[in-house]
């Protein structure tokens, strides 16, 4: 299992996505942060297991019906999480 680390835009990112579900709804904000957990714990336990979408890159999706994915990469043994990307507006915006 390797250490998971948020950049803290990525941590801004998932907070941002919880509290706009906490708006419309305190069981979807908790069922997201549930999703997100879940897909932090996967990430680490087997990092190589999701799909490179960019050299060096993996994305996994965030289970259920949230429109989200974890953009990470492995530098020094420990996952980076470098966004909380929701998967229908600006794709690709983490590159830069």
């Amino acid at each position: 299992m390797l250490p998971v680390h948020f950049d803290p835009r990525a941590e801004a990112e998932a907070r941002s996505a919880y509290l706009w579900y906490l708006e419309r709804s305190p069981l979807a904000a908790e069922r997201f942060q549930v999703a997100l957990e879940q897909a932090v714990y996967a990430v680490g336990e087997s990092p190589l297991r999701y799909p490179e979408i960019d050299p060096g890159v993996r994305r996994r999706l965030l289970p259920g019906r949230f429109p989200y994915g974890l953009i990470y990469r492995i530098r020094d043994q420990v996952v980076q999480v470098i966004a909380v990307m929701h998967l229908h507006r600006r794709p690709g915006y983490w590159r830069s």
